[in-house]
């Protein structure tokens, strides 16, 4: 077990460690939002919203995917990724069907829409970086980082969160 740092300025870890600015989710939070904000400015000629976007980088990356393992990797639950699934393909970007090896799992797959979205999504991610200020270090350092804190905290998440001493 770990002991948290002591407190500066003679302050108790109880008053330091509650202030805002000391929050680490409040700090990921801004950040998050901050992204949102810029995302949805640039994915509106797309006609996507954040979440739809992420499901399009995954097929772009991999074509087709059951859709388990699509929310595997966007970390999203059915109840979540089943009505993105369904105004994807409403705007008939995706194309789900049953697979026929397997009646219980359902692939999504790009249609000749959604791939030639690509293209005009090429220059969200040269945008975003711009948008960031970070150099491509900075951004490979911070989402080194990040993947380090998602570990722990799934670590953490599933263990129970270990006790201070």
């Amino acid at each position: 077990m770990t002991k948290p740092p002591a407190a500066p300025h003679g302050n108790t870890p109880h008053e330091d460690y509650l202030r805002l600015d000391r929050q680490l989710c409040f700090s990921l939070n801004a950040a998050s939002r901050a992204f949102g904000a810029v995302y949805r400015t640039l994915l509106k000629d797309l006609g996507l919203t954040y979440p739809q976007y992420l499901v399009m980088l995954a097929l772009w990356e991999h074509t087709e995917l059951p859709v388990k393992r699509l929310g595997e990797l966007l970390r999203l639950d059915s109840g979540t990724l089943s009505p993105l699934l369904k105004r994807l393909e409403t705007a008939g970007l995706v194309h789900r069907e049953r697979n026929a090896h397997d009646e219980r799992s359902v692939l999504v797959r790009l249609t000749p829409a959604g791939t030639e979205l690509r293209e005009e999504a090429a220059l969200v991610p040269v945008r975003i970086a711009a948008a960031t200020g970070f150099d491509a270090q900075d951004a490979a350092d911070l989402r080194t980082l990040l993947e380090r804190l998602t570990l722990a905290l799934d670590g953490a998440a599933l263990d129970g969160t270990p006790p201070c001493d």
